[in-house]
């Protein structure tokens, strides 16, 4: 969270994309790689833009890392809700990819229990598994 919020500067969008392994249900991360590490120029109008170089480079990231993508985070200046770029937009629109929403820019101190986390369904239909609704959705820590 330090890391985006001190790649957003406390004034626009930050992301990140969480690499590692899906085992059935469960995803564990084992690796990130930022938005503007696939495109330098990610975050100049504000908001999180990747343009189709960048995934090219995520995807090869991927093959020679041996990982898959199993979430991607990103800030809002506010609320963690989806806006309707999110909802229409996946940055990776495959049934049950996970999207995180990190609200005020990841300014400390960020609770879990303000995350917004949705899985996409296709169709650009998500289901919301944010702590309010899925409490237990998400475990942060070293074993499961």
């Amino acid at each position: 969270m330090g890391e985006l919020a001190r790649r957003g500067e406390g004034r626009h969008e930050a992301g990140v994309f969480l690499l590692g392994h899906v085992r059935g249900e469960r995803r564990e991360v084992t690796s990130e790689i930022y938005y503007d590490e696939l495109d330098p120029n990610a975050y100049a109008s504000g908001v999180c833009i990747l343009h189709a170089a960048a995934f090219s480079k995520l995807w090869t990231i991927c093959r020679e890392w041996g990982l898959t993508v199993v979430a991607d985070i990103h800030t809002h200046p506010s609320g963690a809700g989806q806006s309707e770029a999110d909802r229409t937009n996946p940055m990776v629109a495959v049934s049950g990819h996970i999207g995180i929403i990190v609200p005020n820019y990841a300014s400390v101190p960020v609770q879990q229990a303000t995350l917004g986390i949705y899985e996409y369904r296709g169709g650009h239909r998500w289901f919301d598994r944010s702590p309010r609704n899925a409490p237990g959705y998400l475990y942060v820590g070293m074993w499961g």
